[in-house]
């Protein structure tokens, strides 16, 4: 089987494991920059040239499209997905669903699921009822775009939230307000989900004085066992949103586990070294079991 992985940086630790993983089950395994893959649409013959030539190998790709190129990166895993005999990890469809972060939190409302109280507005609402809307102060702000922890901001004052907010928006910056858990104690839980199973989670801890848990600001990953509620929660949210390879972030709560965000690229550094656990190994079994399937049901368009 020839896997591509869809990656623009062949020495990132998730690219460089997943490559392992594929050689160590016998598989030939090829790194392809999205960004190099040119589109061509004809008659009943989609297809990708990567470096001028043409790609017509690939029996599955992986992709690790990174949150600043979502539009051309999906583009390009759509159209592997065209091509007859191409399977891919995740489908195009799914990736935009979890990167439009308003868009995927509409859907898991809708599933059920538990999560922080989140507004959202055109500022038709005055400040002050934006705030209230959530439960008032402390509250976290979003950016719509922000990802890896950046463009969020903790107002612990009604005063300090309102402000925020209107800077944002004289910036035309699209923002959410969410409700603050402060029982979560500035930690959070990653699920890593592949293919209908929890294979994975750790529980992340921000740095002292730091409210995100995320280990690009610093903070520290160790192994959780989850309670049956969150690993239901985890494998609903990842199944709402059609991914077959998810990060489903979560806080632990008085009322239950609250879903914070779903990844669809999620990195294996942190959650491989916290659980001891060969994930790679796992989302490449996945791969065999994709292309075994005799029948295409069909692609997202």
């Amino acid at each position: 089987m020839k896997i591509a992985i869809l990656s623009r940086d062949t020495k990132l630790y998730s690219t460089r494991r997943l490559v392992e993983a594929a050689h160590k089950r016998g598989h030939e395994a090829v790194v392809l920059d999205h960004l190099r893959c040119d589109l061509v649409m004809e008659q009943n013959d989609p297809h990708i040239l990567y470096k001028g030539e043409r790609l017509t190998d690939i029996d599955v790709v992986i992709p690790r499209i990174g949150a600043s190129v979502t539009f051309y990166g999906a583009a390009v895993v759509r159209q592997f997905q065209m091509m007859q005999n191409t399977k891919s990890a995740v489908s195009s469809q799914a990736i935009l669903r979890s990167r439009d972060k308003l868009r995927s939190l509409q859907i898991l409302s809708r599933a059920g699921l538990g999560m922080p109280k989140t507004a959202f507005t055109n500022y038709s609402k005055q400040t002050s009822e934006l705030v209230k809307e959530v439960g008032g102060a402390p509250l976290v702000i979003k950016l719509l775009e922000g990802t890896q922890g950046l463009g969020v901001v903790l107002a612990e004052t009604k005063k300090a939230a309102e402000s925020v907010i209107e800077a944002f928006h004289n910036l035309k910056a699209r923002i959410i307000v969410q409700e603050f858990i402060k029982e979560a104690g500035g930690a959070d839980i990653r699920a890593f989900v592949v293919n209908g199973e929890v294979v994975g989670a750790m529980k992340r801890q921000g740095k002292e004085g730091e409210f995100r848990s995320n280990l690009h600001r610093g903070g520290n990953a160790t192994l959780i066992k989850l309670s049956r509620k969150e690993k239901a929660a985890a494998l609903l949210a990842a199944k709402s949103l059609g991914l077959a390879i998810a990060g489903v972030d979560m806080l632990q709560s008085s009322r239950g586990p609250l879903i914070l965000e779903v990844n669809s690229s999620p990195g294996l550094e942190g959650i491989e070294k916290a659980t001891q656990k060969d994930i790679a190994s796992k989302i490449i079994e996945y791969t065999e079991a994709l292309v075994q399937q005799k029948s295409n049901k069909g692609v997202e368009e």
